[in-house]
């Protein structure tokens, strides 16, 4: 942003009242006609208006005013700021160009449907839109509704990736957190079966190793017994 002088009449009538530098140098410095400055001179304009001295605004040096009094053809430059005000963002809707607003709809339906959290402020300042379109697309009232198609706004130009994650990680704040879906509390189906057949495995080999060991244990007293019959 180019940088302007505070106040330039004001400006004119102190440099006319306490320098001696010519009209075409001061009607220059505070962009005004030369013939403005001569009126001021001669008493016929800015009667009711007080000098501000440039000087202790910050505008002008004392360097800079002999300079220009010492040289008639010298252009007086305004002093580079002390303190840098950085420029205020724009808090409306994006401007977005003819060539792209027949595809703001299609990036709107798009948001809608693959970020349902994020608000339509929020849709407006991605895509330059206006509330009232966004809320004719989530009602489907909108005239073109039959023909839209979802289409990603960053893929059109629309916004940058940067500016649409950051929408959307404003919009995720304070949000409570998503519960457990229920195949993540609850056994399925399937995993109760599988739990019910690798339970049922289990205690089939539990009885087939009881079982031998009976039949082992059988054996084994039949064959004691032969044996003391042969004594």
């Amino acid at each position: 942003m180019a940088q302007q002088l505070l106040m330039p009449k004001a400006t004119a009538v102190w440099l006319v009242d306490n320098t001696s530098l010519s009209f075409d140098q001061i009607a220059e410095f505070c962009t005004m006609h030369p013939l403005e400055i001569k009126a001021i001179a001669d008493g016929e304009s800015a009667q009711g208006i007080k000098g501000m001295d440039p000087v202790m605004t910050g505008q002008l040096t004392r360097e800079e005013i002999k300079r220009g009094e010492d040289d008639q053809n010298y252009r007086l430059k305004l002093a580079p700021p002390k303190v840098r005000v950085p420029e205020a963002k724009h808090k409306g809707p994006r401007y977005t160009p003819v060539s792209k607003r027949q595809d703001r709809p299609n990036a709107i339906l798009w948001l809608v449907r693959n970020h349902p959290e994020l608000k339509d402020p929020q849709i407006s300042r991605l895509v330059g839109t206006t509330k009232n379109t966004i809320e004719q697309i989530r009602e489907r009232t909108h005239w073109n509704s039959a023909n839209l198609q979802p289409a990603d706004p960053v893929m059109l130009g629309l916004c940058t990736q940067i500016d649409l994650d950051l929408e959307v990680e404003k919009a995720s704040r304070g949000m409570p957190r998503a519960e457990l879906e229920e195949e993540e509390r609850l056994l399925s189906a399937a995993q109760t079966q599988n739990f019910g057949d690798e339970r049922s495995n289990a205690d089939s080999d539990e009885l087939d190793a009881a079982a031998v060991f009976a039949k082992l244990s059988s054996m084994q007293k039949k064959t004691d017994d032969e044996d003391d019959q042969d004594f």
